[in-house]
């Protein structure tokens, strides 16, 4: 304790004159609780900039968290301008209702239109356009059965992974295991089955490769453009993960307890 209270005298000497230009006495104590003061002042400084200031992003874990944010708000700016269109066609007519332009009868409220213009298209449904809806749901209804196959070793339920057109089947003799599908732009990349989603890695084209898993069944996809879904995501058969961006081409692998499946042997494309 004594040597807590003791105090130093600390002095500025002239090079020239060695006489003392200024000194000023410090203790012990006093030079912890500077010292002790400057580390939480620079503690509580980082963490307010963490917490208060977009420097949080940099940090492990928030960036996911600031790309699902973004997606969420560019989907309520889509719903917005869709509303900001329907509002003004909607005053446009009001518009031409007040100049006299239009009869008071044949205006319909903002509910009713949509109401009738459902009514209007199930009105004009014909023998084309039942057959046509029979023949999808029919497909869709065999897009989720898997038959039996040797090369699994029981029965699945597999959903189409993206839709588009194969430009470049499994080649295993090459060590090309997954099928290479050309899409359009925004197309939804789905969950061939249920499971979760394990692994997400940025490639170097700025895509991202993700890996899908259910039990032994493993499901790959590569140059996926933008995620829906974060690492660790439980998903559903058929729900979306991603997007393309229609510049790259997709590639979907299968494999059940590390063994090779093709694709195009098991999915209905």
């Amino acid at each position: 304790m004594a040597d807590t209270k003791h105090k130093y005298r600390l002095a500025m000497l002239d090079d020239i004159t060695l006489r003392e230009v200024f000194h000023f006495r410090v203790s012990l104590l006093g030079a912890v609780s500077v010292i002790t003061i400057t580390l939480i002042s620079l503690i509580v400084l980082l963490s307010v900039l963490i917490v208060y200031t977009p420097l949080r992003n940099i940090l492990p874990g928030y960036s996911a968290s600031l790309r699902q944010q973004l997606i969420q708000e560019s989907a309520r700016v889509d719903s917005l301008q869709t509303s900001l269109t329907v509002q003004r066609q909607y005053l446009d007519v009001i518009k031409q209702l007040t100049a006299g332009d239009i009869a008071t009868e044949t205006v319909q409220s903002l509910d009713s239109l949509e109401r009738v213009e459902r009514a209007q298209i199930a009105e004009q449904r014909n023998e084309v356009t039942e057959a046509f809806m029979a023949q999808y749901e029919q497909k869709e209804r065999d897009r989720l059965m898997l038959f039996d196959n040797t090369e699994t070793r029981s029965m699945r339920q597999l959903y189409r992974p993206v839709r588009g057109v194969i430009v470049q089947s499994a080649r295993p003799d090459y060590h090309q295991y997954g099928v290479t599908i050309r899409t359009t732009k925004n197309e939804n990349v789905m969950a061939a089955t249920r499971g979760t989603i394990v692994s997400v890695d940025h490639l170097a084209d700025n895509t991202y490769a993700v890996v899908l898993q259910n039990g032994a069944f493993t499901t790959i996809y590569r140059h996926v453009a933008k995620m829906l879904k974060m690492q660790g995501t439980q998903v559903e058969s058929g729900e979306s993960i991603g997007l393309v961006d229609g510049e790259h081409d997709v590639v979907v692998e299968l494999w059940d307890a590390g063994k090779f499946i093709n694709p195009e042997e098991v999915i209905v494309w």
